[in-house]
């Protein structure tokens, strides 16, 4: 082989036209799969597809990139988790929409950084326009700024960071942040790494809707006045990972503007909302917020990652900036140049924008919000379904696009033994392949969890795999007796 021989693989002018064949031939292997899946997944174990993988020898390149694809078939796209199967009803996944995977294809191919100018141009100028759109379909006012960022995750850590840096204080032990009891993880998660205690997160309980009780919340806040704690952030939940809820934004914006404390909305879920032609007004109250975390990649049918972090007033983003000369020395914000790396925890972070970009450039925010309407009338329809079948107990019904329910068997009584059915059934349903449907608990027993983010998906298909279900669990029943007999 030619030692030049690698150069002819470096995307540039010289080999563009090889460029073209290989895209071509990705793209048409995938759309192979799309086009010819029978569900969502193929049942395969990691015991199983862990070998072929093993056997790779990275070492000793293929020098082919038809040879490479002929080898992913194998260790990746024929076993891949298909989002895009309308019998995918588990997490948080959403197929995506064309144009979003040819800005994507874009964006890869140019490898801008989103740190600084000099790196990226006019994709800066293209973010700052997408976070201003964003900030005013939520009504944060004309001081408003964020980042794009990973994931609701990293948007809800930045969130809290400028929250803890607000607090001005000098003893973290005394700060405390109040989120329900059904909020995303990563509350937890980022007060542990921004050095709070164990204990700084209190858990609001919520009601019966899995709604935050701002009652409970109230109480909470005078008790740690009472106590000589200091209240560092609210966190309101608009589309809670497990059922999908909205808390009461506008009381408790009302108590953070009394207790004088920062309110941060995770709409990592709901903010499809933002674009809904119907449902826009479940998002009432968060445009007083002094933090909004949004995952595009969640409700406007994006591909992963697509998140961004939205603060009322931009200053405070000074929390997350630092200085480097060789990046973003001190004179360029005199200079008024655009460096992004200003408000990012990240420093290279991809044009993730762009896919958002061309999204709303050809479908407009309309097709998105008319998506996502979809998927919200669809989860209503299922919710009925559920309510009137005798097998299932449901525990609310959805304000987005989610259904938790259990399978309740005539016969058997011991709740654990019905927890054991469901966990059987959800996991004899995964290695079969013919439907994926996620499982969380509620009130301390096993439930199933559809998440339906796929307009393609029909009632019919929900009808089908929730007999699907059954017969798994009923199965599993049936020889757990068998068993003890």
């Amino acid at each position: 082989m030619s030692l030049l021989a690698p150069r002819s693989h470096l995307l540039n002018g010289l080999n563009a036209e090889a460029y073209r064949r290989c895209i071509a031939e990705g793209a048409e292997r995938v759309a192979t799969r799309l086009a010819t899946a029978e569900g969502p997944f193929t049942g395969i174990t990691p015991e199983r597809l862990a070998p072929a993988i093993d056997a790779v020898d990275l070492d000793h390149p293929l020098h082919d990139p038809s040879a490479a694809l002929d080898e992913l078939e194998e260790t990746y796209l024929r076993d891949a988790v298909y989002f895009h199967h309308p019998r995918y009803l588990a997490h948080l996944n959403c197929p995506v929409v064309i144009p979003a995977v040819l800005g994507e294809a874009v964006l890869s191919a140019v490898n801008s950084s989103l740190d600084t100018w000099d790196q990226s141009a006019g994709a800066t100028l293209i973010e700052r326009r997408l976070i201003d759109w964003t900030a005013q379909r939520i009504g944060l006012g004309p001081a408003a700024d964020g980042v794009f960022t990973s994931g609701g995750t990293q948007s809800n850590l930045e969130a809290l960071l400028l929250a803890r840096e607000e607090c001005k204080t000098d003893d973290p032990a005394k700060l405390r942040v109040f989120a329900s009891e059904c909020s995303h993880f990563s509350v937890q998660k980022s007060a542990k790494l921004l050095g709070l205690p164990a204990d700084s997160v209190v858990a609001v309980p919520c009601d019966r809707d899995k709604r935050m009780r701002t009652v409970a919340l109230a109480h909470e806040l005078e008790k740690c006045a009472r106590d000589g704690f200091t209240p560092m952030a609210i966190v309101a939940t608009a589309g809670t990972t497990d059922f999908g809820s909205i808390d009461p934004l506008p009381e408790i914006a009302e108590l953070a503007d009394r207790h004088d404390t920062w309110l941060h909305v995770d709409a990592a879920y709901g903010c499809g909302l933002l674009v809904s032609l119907k449902n826009r007004a479940l998002l009432d109250g968060i445009e007083r917020a002094d933090s909004v975390t949004v995952d595009y990649h969640k409700s406007f049918f994006q591909p992963v990652s697509s998140s961004a972090v939205l603060v009322r007033d931009g200053e405070t983003l000074r929390h997350a900036t630092y200085h480097a000369e060789y990046l973003n020395p001190r004179r360029t914000v005199a200079e008024r140049i655009p460096n992004q790396v200003d408000k990012s925890l990240q420093t290279t972070r991809r044009f993730d924008a762009l896919k958002l970009w061309m999204t709303l450039r050809v479908l407009g925010a309309d097709g998105i919000g008319e998506l996502f309407d979809e998927v919200c009338e669809l989860a209503a329809d299922g919710w009925r379904l559920l309510a009137l079948d005798p097998r299932y107990d449901v525990v609310v019904e959805p304000q987005l696009s989610t259904l938790v329910f259990r399978y309740i068997p005539q016969d058997v009584t011991d709740p654990a033994e019905i927890d054991r059915a469901n966990l059987h059934a959800r996991k004899a349903l995964f290695a079969s392949g013919d439907a994926i449907v996620a499982g969380t608990k509620a009130g301390g027993r096993h439930y199933l969890k559809f998440t339906l983010l796929n307009p393609e998906t029909t009632t019919a298909d929900i009808a089908a795999v929730l007999d699907l279900i059954a017969g798994h669990a009923e199965q599993y029943l049936g020889d757990s007796l068998v068993r003890a007999s």
